[in-house]
């Protein structure tokens, strides 16, 4: 494990987003260069799968300023992606947006600051302000209230977006990390275990364009592996019994 200086590695997961990746990382380097005047930062960008150009023009803005960088997977997968970022994180803080910038970005230095103090960092839209598809708020309240019942976990939030890590920390957990979607859920959990100081701070949402994932199969992937987990922790509980 690598040790890493101090500062901020912003880091955006990206699957065909040519549409919106020269505009919104203009946004984002605009406001990061104003609110962490002083900070080394760099965007790092990890594409997972993408098929347009999204890779093409994402390169393009990292032979103009150095503190974009980017990297691409060949499979779908932002958890993949996810672990792929931490590795190549330059920085001891891991900041994670979507490339919609859906969330306050003023969730990227209150973040921050607090990692000074703890291990993660939630950002929740059910504690702040949200601007979402009716479907998509009830299906992630059930899934909040049966993590809380089955993990002991009392986030409000467990989506991509608005998160943040110390790297080192992360890091370590890595191995846990899946593929896929079910990947905050994994940290949180291990870090509670581990008696880390996960905080959770409420962020604003404005999110109405249609979802990237297939919803059917998202829900039914990501309430089984809720489910499996919680299994794996009973048999380890009744093991230890024994």
């Amino acid at each position: 494990m690598k040790t890493r200086p101090h500062g901020a590695t912003v880091f955006v997961p990206v699957y065909n987003e040519e549409e919106l990746l020269a505009t919104n990382t203009a946004r984002l380097l605009g406001f990061l260069k104003t609110r962490f005047a002083g900070v080394p930062f760099e965007f790092l960008i990890g594409s997972n799968g993408s098929t347009d150009r999204t890779v093409a023009l994402a390169r393009e803005i990292s032979e103009k300023d150095p503190r974009v960088r980017v990297f691409h997977l060949p499979e779908k997968g932002v958890g993949a992606a996810f672990r792929e970022g931490v590795r190549q994180a330059r920085y001891d803080r891991f900041l994670t947006v979507d490339m919609d910038l859906s969330i306050d970005l003023e969730f990227l230095p209150q973040a921050y600051a607090l990692l000074a103090t703890c291990d993660m960092v939630v950002g929740s839209k059910i504690t702040g302000e949200q601007k979402r598809p009716f479907l998509r708020k009830f299906v992630s309240n059930l899934f909040i209230r049966l993590a809380r019942i089955l993990l002991g976990i009392d986030q409000t939030d467990y989506s991509i977006a608005a998160k943040a890590y110390r790297t080192d920390t992360v890091e370590r957990h890595l191995g846990r990390v899946d593929d896929l979607t079910f990947y905050v859920v994994q940290v949180v959990y291990h870090l509670t275990r581990e008696g880390r100081s996960v905080v959770e701070v409420p962020v604003d949402c404005h999110d109405m364009r249609e979802s990237r994932f297939n919803l059917v199969h998202e829900g039914f992937y990501k309430f089984g592996n809720l489910f499996l987990l919680w299994a794996r922790q009973a048999q380890g509980r009744a093991g230890r019994e024994r």
